[in-house]
């Protein structure tokens, strides 16, 4: 127990604590928007840029971000909506991530971090990311939540009152870029994709309307962020794996007879 407490762990632990927390609120928006293969693109993509990255001689993070933001810019100018252009995001980048793995000793560490989730490797500068993206993001939730589900339910009113619309999906998805993308640096590929799939899609299923979402989501990424990072850590094991272990158990919340708010 006293590793808990080493100096070593605690920008670690404080910069995933701050993802987890913001992440699946990203998720429920996703969810929406019905486009949640988005966040395994975006880590794809970043996981990407961060092994291309380091082939070169570039900074790793901002990398991953610059990839994850093309990402962005091409599925604007191809003007594809849903899932299909993610699929091919999720294919290019491991394609990309794969390929740029087996051309260097360090380029193939990192993708193997990035696989295993290692989030015990992050410094100062994955946190101060971190902080400044939650500090971004949390103000900008409210309106978020508010304009997504406007658009989702009443799409028509938008594009007839001349709203920019394409210009707000464009914000927004940079937005979640750089999020999935900082995410997928700290904490792995496909426990960034799990942080914001799944406890999006539980809170969609236990809570009795969009504010309870909210709260679940937050609740159970934070939950299962803190076993993970305490379980992996004593039994040395891998924190992505753990963490994505941990969450998909998190779906039997979704058969518990909660009890719902008494409708008239």
């Amino acid at each position: 127990m006293e590793l808990l407490f080493e100096p070593m762990f605690r920008v670690p632990f404080v910069t995933g604590l701050l993802l987890a927390a913001v992440l699946p609120q990203l998720g429920l928006l996703l969810r929406v928007r019905n486009e949640w293969l988005a966040a395994l693109g975006f880590a794809h993509l970043a996981g990407a840029g961060g092994t291309l990255g380091s082939l070169l001689g570039a900074p790793v993070l901002l990398s991953a971000l610059a990839l994850a933001g093309l990402g962005v810019l091409l599925r604007g100018m191809l003007r594809m909506r849903g899932n299909d252009f993610y699929a091919l995001m999720v294919l290019a980048g491991w394609s990309l991530m794969v390929l740029a793995t087996s051309l260097s000793h360090h380029a193939h560490g990192l993708g193997q971090t990035l696989i295993d989730g290692q989030i015990y490797f992050t410094g100062r500068t994955h946190l101060l990311a971190s902080a400044v993206f939650a500090l971004v993001l949390l103000p900008l939730l409210p309106r978020l939540n508010r304009w997504l589900l406007h658009l989702r339910l009443f799409p028509w009113q938008d594009q007839a009152n001349g709203r920019p619309v394409a210009l707000r999906v464009l914000c927004f998805n940079l937005l979640l870029a750089a999020g999935v993308a900082l995410a997928a640096m700290v904490m792995g590929v496909m426990a960034t994709f799990a942080l914001l799939f799944i406890p999006a899609w539980v809170a969609f299923g236990i809570a009795p309307g969009w504010r309870g979402a909210c709260g679940w989501a937050s609740a159970l990424g934070v939950a299962a962020y803190l076993a993970a990072f305490v379980a992996a850590l004593l039994a040395d094991l891998p924190f992505g794996p753990v963490l994505v272990a941990l969450l998909v158990l998190s779906i039997l919340l979704r058969g518990l007879p909660l009890p719902r708010p008494v409708t008239r």
